[in-house]
């Protein structure tokens, strides 16, 4: 029987483990990391991603995240706000990625940490000291492997991304409290949200152009940050991180093509990478790697595992890229805010339309 080999051990990685390990297949996860750690992602956990958690058997509410049930757009003075469709949960990829690599160990996966993937070839995952055959589930988020790059053709990949925390004061845990503030402004996008132990993390995307316009370094840019209203509370907070974690050319945007020749599995954003404003990303990641197990259990090929997640998540990462782009150029971001501000209702109905649907996630969440 082949072996199911997992490379990587964020979301779709470690949802796919879980879930495979739960059917009785006994799969290999290979981590490169070999503790828990941070990673550039807003830690926003919608609904259908606690769905997709509940149904792994994983208590997402253990770790003690923040609960947020409004969406805030600001664009320099103006800003709209809504009630959200669903009530989400603020917790950092930190506790949540490892916690659910622990839960997957329980359920009977093997989790090798600290084990990085130099490239693939010829069907293998080549490792520093061997090689490892297998059904190969490539799941290393924004990080390519070396011999499987992304076509980034059409997407939006000349972006700078940077995540910091800061400990909440006062006026902004009650600001904030329930809510996740998106920042629209020249060149990029801010959100700014609680999470668990009195944190904020503020994660941010910045055309590279404009970040070189604003002087090129992280001061400078949080220096213009703070004269924009929906963040100049930020100048009162203590920041906990010494320097920003950051990432560029990340292809937003990207769909997979399935390919009748490709074994390889994709999940998460090496199949679909939504922008992060939107905050499905990893809710489409443990999508993915719930979907992937069951479809490897009931023996299907990988190039219908990845026509079916396209079928699931194209329509929401087009609409979220073309929101994106709109949100990019002064005339779109006025019209975006002066549209949702007419009529706030159209704020949650497009957290709606870029989320995996309800049915979707049913069926991929349905018993065994």
């Amino acid at each position: 029987m082949t072996r199911t080999v997992i490379i990587g051990g964020g979301l779709a990685g470690g949802a796919a483990a879980a879930r495979l390990a739960s059917l009785g297949a006994a799969p290999l996860l290979l981590e490169r990391e070999t503790a828990a750690h941070d990673k550039i992602c807003g830690e926003f956990l919608s609904v259908e991603a606690g769905a997709h958690l509940s149904a792994l058997g994983f208590d997402v509410a253990r770790l003690g995240g923040a609960r947020i049930d409004r969406v805030r757009l600001h664009a320099g003075h103006r800003s709209a706000e809504a009630k959200l469709p669903f009530t989400a949960t603020g917790i950092t990829r930190r506790s949540l990625d490892w916690a659910l690599l622990e839960h997957a160990e329980r359920r009977g996966a093997e989790v090798r940490r600290g084990t990085a993937v130099r490239r693939i070839a010829d069907g293998e995952a080549v490792l520093a000291d061997g090689s490892i055959g297998g059904r190969l589930l490539l799941a290393t988020g924004k990080h390519e492997v070396r011999g499987q790059p992304r076509d980034t053709r059409g997407t939006i990949a000349d972006l700078i991304g940077f995540k910091t925390f800061f400990r909440a004061t006062p006026v902004l845990a009650r600001s904030l409290s329930g809510a996740v503030a998106v920042t629209v402004f020249d060149g990029g996008y801010a959100g700014l949200q609680c999470v668990e132990g009195g944190r904020l993390n503020l994660c941010l995307l910045i055309d590279r152009h404009r970040f070189r316009d604003l002087g090129g370094t992280w001061a400078s840019l949080f220096t213009a940050l703070l004269r924009e209203p929906g963040l100049a509370a930020l100048a009162d907070a203590e920041m906990l991180l010494p320097r920003p974690l950051t990432i560029s050319a990340v292809p937003y945007g990207f769909l997979v093509r399935p390919r009748a020749d490709d074994p390889l599995w994709r999940l998460g954003d090496q199949a679909a990478v939504i922008p992060s404003f939107c905050g499905d990303g990893m809710a489409m990641a443990l999508h993915g790697g719930r979907l992937a197990a069951d479809m490897v259990d009931a023996g299907a090929t990988a190039a219908a595992f990845q026509a079916r997640l396209r079928q699931d998540v194209a329509r929401q990462v087009r609409l979220a890229t073309t929101l994106q782009r709109l949100a990019g150029s002064r005339i779109g971001r006025f019209g975006l805010i002066a549209g949702l501000g007419a009529a706030p209702g159209a704020l949650a109905a497009l957290a709606r339309w870029t989320r995996v649907t309800p049915g979707a996630v049913a069926r991929a969440t349905a018993p065994a």
